[in-house]
């Protein structure tokens, strides 16, 4: 079996069996698992390689683009804000960030845009890869442009753009990009290995994901001017962009955050742990209580799917069946796999982070069985 590093708490042993097996059968190449538990790091493994072609170990400090696991940090900061007194969650975004009511968009409340309901899921036409990495031609273009669709009335995943949105509402109130305010809030006091906007010089210890098959969504087939084609070709980049140096030092709050599980678990047990990580109180349980506000509960337009979300978060509906409807859970994951679970009433956060992409959109098997194994884990 697949040789596993670091440690794990007697009782979570299956889940290292599972990482194990998965690199044996080469659905993982290389990857990182995290569970904290009553605020306690009860798993912190990782195994394989930091590319297919074996050519080093994925190691204790190996990080990688987690792609929207990175929207978790987000809601994350968006709260911590909320809970200072300086974003109000039912306020347009106008008030923070005035130009954006321009084109019908004054009733768009903030979190709209953190529960994907805002009518603004991607950038209109033309629009390049190189424009997400141009901050203030970006956010100018989200707040010229006219929504979808009628805000707040139902969900259409806001892919790549929702991390500018919140970021730019950030900025206005605190003048640091979201990257700047998760790095001096959050990852710094907590000694945090997570970075949205990495440095050149943490680039060295970046495994390169493993780009995954094609969407399952065939976008010839769809009508052009349907949101979720105008969504996901607005723009589209491919895997691979997250390989260049401009796009690891952007501030995409949606998808180029990097970092391991580790690092995503100890930030992210904010939610599961009544606010507190490490003794540092970063959330009150009143603000956490906010995510379960239901924003939207149904099809998704991007998504093409049922979906449940909160604020900032996703919930628990049918289409995640391994996730409990009668306890209080949030999740997310990112495209190829990457996975974030909180489960209130466990007390409990479950995160795995790898390099091999597979076709899942938020999430897939590996996650599934890892966050279920977890589950039993502390229901025994």
């Amino acid at each position: 079996m697949a040789e596993i590093h670091g440690s794990c708490d007697q009782r979570f042993s299956a889940l290292r069996d599972i990482l194990s097996a998965n690199i044996d059968s080469g659905a993982d190449v290389g990857a990182s698992v995290a569970v904290v538990h009553n605020g306690e790091m009860v798993v912190d493994m990782w195994g394989g390689w930091v590319d297919k072609e074996h050519s080093a170990p994925w190691g204790k400090d190996t990080i990688t683009n987690v792609w929207s696991s990175t929207k978790t940090q987000m809601a994350l900061c968006a709260l911590m804000l909320a809970d200072r007194g300086q974003l109000d969650l039912d306020a347009p975004v106008a008030t923070y960030w005035p130009e954006f009511a321009a084109n019908g968009k004054e009733k768009v409340l903030v979190r709209h845009l953190l529960s994907h309901t805002s009518g603004v899921s991607g950038w209109e036409q033309p629009v390049t890869v190189d424009d997400l990495y141009d901050w203030e031609k970006s956010t100018a273009k989200l707040a010229a442009q006219a929504p979808w669709w009628e805000p707040g009335t139902h969900s259409g995943y806001h892919a790549l753009n929702q991390g500018h949105l919140v970021g730019e509402v950030i900025r206005r109130i605190t003048g640091k990009r979201l990257g700047e305010f998760f790095r001096d809030e959050v990852a710094k006091p907590l000694d945090l290995d997570f970075h949205i906007g990495l440095a050149p010089s943490e680039f060295g210890r970046v495994s390169n994901v493993i780009p995954p098959p094609p969407l399952p969504i065939d976008m010839s087939a769809l009508d052009p001017n349907s949101v979720v084609v105008k969504t996901f070709t607005g723009p589209a980049p491919g895997a691979e962009a997250s390989w260049t140096s401009e796009w690891r030092q952007a501030d995409i709050g949606a998808a180029n955050g990097h970092g391991n599980a580790r690092s995503l678990a100890w930030s992210q047990s904010a939610i599961s742990n009544g606010g507190v990580v490490k003794g540092k109180r970063l959330l009150s349980q009143k603000t956490i209580d906010n995510i379960f506000r239901v924003q939207a509960d149904g099809h998704d337009d991007v998504l093409m799917a049922p979906v449940k979300f909160g604020i900032g978060y996703g919930l628990p509906n049918e289409t995640v069946p391994h996730l409990p409807t009668d306890r209080r859970a949030c999740f997310w994951g990112g495209w190829g796999g990457s996975t974030v679970v909180n489960d209130l009433d466990l007390n409990l956060t479950v995160v795995y982070v790898m390099n091999n992409m597979l076709d899942g959109l938020v999430g897939d098997f590996r996650g599934t069985s890892l966050v279920s194994a977890a589950f039993e884990a502390v229901q025994k």
